[in-house]
């Protein structure tokens, strides 16, 4: 491979204007080493870099190419749109065509509202739970990630824990005061808090299937349980199925546990890969939002056609065979890091669901946040250098998922595997030299 030259003098440039160099905080490799790859152009499950490098990609833009990149179906709609205007700052008909298809994938989504980014989904539906309930604090789970609202910066997954600042600078006090704090997978951390705090608990909002500590999926009976105890104490549930959405199942996470949340927010898959997110549920929540309503809530450019379009496109073609292909590639993607991880003696736990992957470089098994920080993140990083001197490119954190797409083949993963034989290596001897 050649190296990098053309990213590392693109990086100083841009770290000359943009803030750390990049316009978001995982994209700047500092939780691996080494100067950012700046990519040129991607096909299918490949991405090139500006060094001409090729890369079987596991980031897949974090998630929304469930179809690979720039798949030509969807290129050709985008550019057929583009041709009749890319935003107009009023209504058309792709808007409420696309409501419709969500909602019928997604039944507890009665009314829909489109926005720009899963962060607008989630501030959004945490400002309806606060007007339907007229209580001021939210429950949300150590290490979950709902976008970068003040709310959410307490005890953030994502880049937040990746950089070790899982509480921000610029959130006041008396923001972080109403976001109470609980343990993924722990009904008891829930218990304590409602019993403390009940009266005022306006909601919970969760990933059903954490991402952004690393994949965590949820424990039985631990989604049915917060939808119990907010039933009983009259609080809204909140699915983030942000990265879930449409990625573990047709219907989402709430389709495969089979819980109705009381709203959903959704982003990624919806945009077909461009910049959408979007909220939604029961009518009697979503009818306060304006102008139905009294809770205000507006943007420019949400529900423009591009990405009206290629969400279309997108959700049209999840078909049951792309959902046991991306399984099945899924389980040996898992299998084969294991497996190559204990062929060199390397402590790994791999969790995994669906078509979403986390290696964590730890002996004991990964449920919640407290766990996934035991995870060895020097070791992840000399994995991932490894990783990308043999033509993989893996997300650069430890606390990410793996995303794989209905462009990976069957010897994409085999490549990876051999990749990951040879990778595991290094990281057992740099792990030997450090002792």
């Amino acid at each position: 491979m050649k190296k990098p030259s053309t990213s590392q003098k693109l990086f100083a440039r841009a770290s000359e204007i943009l803030p750390g160099g990049v316009d978001s905080p995982v994209r700047a490799f500092q939780a691996v080493g080494g100067t950012p790859l700046f990519i040129s152009r991607a096909s299918g499950a490949t991405i090139r870099d500006v060094d001409g490098n090729t890369y079987i990609d596991y980031v897949m833009s974090w998630g929304p190419l469930i179809h690979g990149h720039a798949p030509r179906g969807l290129v050709r709609a985008i550019s057929a749109a583009a041709k009749h205007g890319t935003s107009f700052g009023a209504p058309t008909a792709l808007e409420h065509e696309l409501g419709e298809l969500v909602r019928t994938l997604m039944p507890s989504m009665e009314r829909v509202r489109f926005v720009s980014s899963g962060t607008e989904a989630a501030m959004s539906a945490i400002r309806v739970a606060r007007a339907f309930t007229n209580r001021p604090r939210i429950v949300k789970f150590a290490g979950c990630y709902h976008g970068h609202a003040d709310a959410f910066l307490v005890k953030a997954g994502s880049g937040a824990l990746t950089l070790g600042i899982p509480t921000s600078p610029g959130v006041t006090p008396a923001v972080a005061a109403d976001t109470l704090i609980a343990q993924y997978n722990d009904l008891a951390s829930v218990d304590s808090l409602f019993r403390e705090h009940g009266p005022s608990i306006a909601a919970i909002i969760v990933e059903p299937i954490a991402g952004n500590i690393g994949v965590v999926p949820p424990a039985d009976g631990f989604l049915r349980g917060l939808r119990e105890r907010c039933t009983a104490n009259g609080s809204a549930l909140i699915f983030d199925e942000v990265i879930s959405g449409f990625r573990a199942a047709p219907g989402g996470a709430q389709s495969v546990f089979d819980i109705r949340p009381d709203l959903t927010c959704l982003g990624k898959i919806i945009g077909g890969g461009l910049p959408v997110g979007a909220y939604g549920g029961r009518t009697e929540l979503m009818s306060l939002v304006a102008p139905a309503g009294p809770v205000y809530q507006a943007g420019t450019l949400s529900g423009n056609p591009m990405a009206m379009t290629a969400g279309l496109w997108a959700l049209k073609r999840l078909q049951p065979r792309l959902y046991k292909d991306l399984a099945r590639r899924g389980s040996m993607l898992a299998a084969g890091l294991a497996e190559a991880a204990r062929d060199a003696s390397v402590p790994l736990q791999v969790n995994a669901f669906g078509s979403v992957v986390t290696p964590f470089f730890t002996n004991a098994p990964v449920r919640d946040y407290d766990s996934a920080l035991r995870a060895n993140t020097t070791a992840y990083a000399t994995f991932f250098n490894a990783m990308l001197a043999r033509g993989v490119y893996p997300p650069p954190s430890q606390f990410e998922a793996w995303f794989l797409s209905a462009a990976h083949t069957d010897r994409d993963i085999a490549k990876t595997i051999a990749a990951a034989r040879s990778s595991m290596k290094e990281v057992w001897k740099e792990g030997r030299g450090r002792r």
